[in-house]
Order: structure tokens, then sequence, then C-alpha cells
């Protein structure tokens, strides 16, 4: 302790241009004591600390270097559990493994916001993983869920208990967003209605969002930048928007409506990326064309499916050719100095058989059979492998 508070005393006074003797006479000790303390020689009466602490503006756990140690420990627990890519995945292998490290890392920090909100989000995706979500359609042929079973649900029930106190004491903006965000589609899903609605009403409007504040607080480059990161993250929202939209009605589904709809929204991002460069959001191209295929299938038209799985394929070999953590731009004029990083992410085009049709709803077997009894089924899945 002697080691660390006397380098850090000498850093923070240094770091505000303060002199020993100015030390001492706030503290009402000699500046030959403030000398001895940086030269660990001594360290002050323990009843200073706390003013000590004050006259730096820092927390005694920052005094002693404690505080970068811990975020340090915290970083690296989170990245531990990070890079599993639990999001990416449809398998519950890491369900263990991964609550396992966090409630150890919460063990020794058991206050730690970063860790709590970390803990929900991976309940919150092990309780999909585990447990699933159960939809059905009413008689109107509207989506529903259900609600009995998704109370049986321990992992959403753990994740909304940690939320809520998040959401009403955590002092870090972005974890009340998040978690906020988590709790109204698990309220959703537990039939917590007005709840949820409560919650998204604490969220600010479209117009008000950070992405698109940051657009209009800036000029110039960084400006085009800010703007082009917005369009496309509002073309990934609008996207999920619509196939929920779509899904939402099973009377959608007896048009080819889906069909024009979703390729609608696939030209929204060449609209953006007019050069076919999409960057990260090649996966958001990847998903649409599977379930693409999945509607086109269904409406009889078998060989625009087989066109769409091909296109989705396209997309996921773009995808892991810039999966290298490296920074990236994008290159359409639109979107030009928007930059990204994709992490290493394995192999995304073999693993597309197993995704199809990616959303499962409405309910695909019936036509699961039909299309994967086609001989070009085996014929894509063989390129997908690089066979």
């Amino acid at each position: 302790m002697q080691i660390q508070l006397g380098g850090r005393l000498r850093e923070l006074r240094r770091r505000d241009g303060r002199t020993q003797e100015d030390l001492a006479q706030a503290l009402d000790v000699t500046p030959q004591a403030v000398s001895r303390w940086e030269k660990n020689i001594c360290y002050p009466d323990i009843s200073l600390v706390p003013s000590i602490a004050n006259y730096f503006g820092v927390t005694i756990d920052e005094l002693f270097g404690y505080q970068n140690n811990r975020d340090r420990k915290i970083d690296a627990i989170i990245q531990e559990v990070s890079a599993f890519q639990i999001k990416s995945r449809g398998d519950d292998a890491w369900v263990d493994e991964c609550l396992g490290i966090l409630r150890t890392g919460l063990a020794e920090f058991p206050q730690n916001e970063r860790l709590r909100i970390a803990l929900a989000d991976t309940l919150s995706e092990a309780g999909w993983r585990r447990y699933h979500e159960w939809l059905h359609y009413d008689e109107e042929g509207y989506l529903q869920r259900g609600y009995a079973q998704h109370r049986e649900n321990p992992y959403w029930s753990e994740a909304v208990e940690i939320c809520e106190s998040l959401a009403a004491t955590a002092t870090d903006p972005a974890i009340v967003t998040k978690a906020v965000s988590i709790l109204v589609l698990l309220y959703r899903n537990l039939g917590e209605m007005e709840k949820a609605a409560a919650c998204a009403g604490r969220m600010p409007e479209l117009d008000c969002c950070r992405e698109s504040l940051l657009a209009a607080a800036a000029s110039g480059k960084e400006a085009a930048e800010y703007i082009g990161d917005f369009l496309l993250k509002m073309a990934g929202c609008f996207s999920k928007q619509l196939i929920y939209g779509l899904m939402t009605n099973l009377s959608n589904y007896q048009s080819d409506l889906p069909a024009e709809k979703i390729k609608g929204v696939i030209s929204l991002f060449y609209l953006l990326c007019d050069d076919g460069n999409m960057g990260k959001y090649h996966d958001e191209l990847t998903s649409l064309y599977l379930y693409l295929s999945r509607v086109q299938w269904e409406r009889g038209h078998h060989d625009d499916a087989f066109a769409s799985l091909d296109e989705a394929l396209k997309h996921a070999r773009a995808l892991e050719a810039l999966a290298d953590g490296q920074e990236h731009s994008l290159t359409a004029p639109l979107v030009s100095f928007v930059k990204y990083k994709i992490p290493p992410c394995g192999d995304i085009a073999g693993m597309l058989p197993e995704d199809w049709p990616f959303w499962s709803s409405p309910d695909p077997s019936g036509i699961e059979t039909e299309i994967k009894a086609d001989p070009r089924w085996d014929a894509w899945v063989r390129r997908c492998q690089n066979q």
C-alpha cells in the first residue's frame, strides 16, 4: 500500500499542478511529511486519507490505485464472456460457463454495474436458448406469446430482477438504457404489457436518439461519418421491425407481400451502400436473404428461393473476409467515412444451413422438408461448406 500511495500522491499532485507545500497546507501538516509520504518512508495517518482523496477529487480506492486494478479485472471478465459471441450463436453450450464467469466476478465485485448488466444480458440470452420463446397465432391470425411458459423461465426472472434494480439505481446512463431495453422485451414475453410500455416510455423519441444528435452536433467529414452511421443503423432497425411487422399477422403470408417487402428493405441497404460493400451489414443481408428464400419457396417461387440462398451465401462470405478484428471503412459515397471492426467469427457460411430460415415465424416446418428435398439444397449446402 505504501508503494502505491507514494507514487499515486505524486501523480495526482502533478496532475493538478500542486506543490507539496499546497497539499501540506490543505491538510495542516508539514511539507516534509508530504515528502516522506511520496518517498514511501511512511504514510499518512488513516484519519487523513479521506481528506487527501477529497483534495484530489478521487475515491479512496482510486487514491490507493485499486480502481485501475479493479477496472482491468472487470474488463478482462467482460472480454472473456464476449469472446463466446453468444448473440451470434444458436446453441446453449456456452450458458453455464459464461454465467459462471460472471457470477465469480460478481462475488469479488458484488455491486459493479457493468458486471451486473452483463449478467442480466447473458441471462436474457440464456433464457432464449434454454427455454425458447413460445409463440402462436390466435384465432384472428395475430402473433401471441405463451406467457405461462415464459413465467417458468428462471433465467428471465433473474434478469428482470437485476434490470429493475439497475434501471432504478445505476449511475451510468448507458447501463440504465441497456437495462430498460432488456426489461421491455422480457416484460412483453411475461405478459407485463403496462410495465413494458412504461419502460419504453422512459426512452427519448427517435429524433432525439444518440446517433441523430451526434449527426446534428458535428460538421464536415465528422458530420458525414455520423450521418452515414445513423442511416445504416436506422436501416438495420427498420429491417428488423419490418420482419416483425410481417410476422405479427399470419394473413400477411397469404400473398407475395412478405417477399416484396423483404426485397424492398434489402434495396434500402443497396441505396446506402450502392457499391455492394456493406461492411458489418453483410450480416443483415445474410439473414434477410435466408428469410426471403423461405417466403419465396412457400409461395411457389422455387427458383427465386435458391437465388436468394445464393445471395445469402455471398454476403456471408463477404462478412467472413472482413472479420479480422481490424478497422475497415465503407466505400459508398453516403457512408464512406463510416468505420467498423468485425471480430473473428469462424465459419459463418458453413452455419447457414442450420441458421435457415433465420426467423422461425410462421412455423417453417411445413416447407422445410420440401425445400431440403430439392437437389439444389444439397448443392447449396456443399457450397456453404466449401465441399
